[in-house]
């Protein structure tokens, strides 16, 4: 199954979260933060405004991003975790 995202929406997959810390404790499964970063896996055509104009994404398959603890809606793909959320609930674009 494929999915497309409509509109403004972005599809992120989480990236995992770390099991260490940076002393090098190992971190049990129930203390572990779901991470706030992950990569796009899919992007809408754009957000349509008022005046029918289409602003493209500002992101592209790929990226990695940060965003909102609370964002998106979270989907199960053929056994994979996804997120679909408006472009809005991305906060920043991880730059390397």
């Amino acid at each position: 199954m494929k999915l497309t995202p409509l509109a403004d929406r972005v599809i992120v997959k989480r990236v995992e979260a770390e099991t260490k810390t940076k002393g090098g404790i190992v971190l049990p499964d129930t203390a572990k933060e779901k991470p706030k970063r992950g990569r796009v896996v899919a992007v809408g055509a754009g957000k349509r405004l008022d005046s029918g104009e289409l602003v493209k994404p500002s992101v592209k398959v790929g990226d990695e991003v940060l965003f909102a603890s609370f964002a998106g809606t979270e989907v199960t793909v053929e056994g994979e975790e996804l997120l679909i959320m408006t472009q809005e609930d991305i906060l920043a674009v991880v730059r390397k």
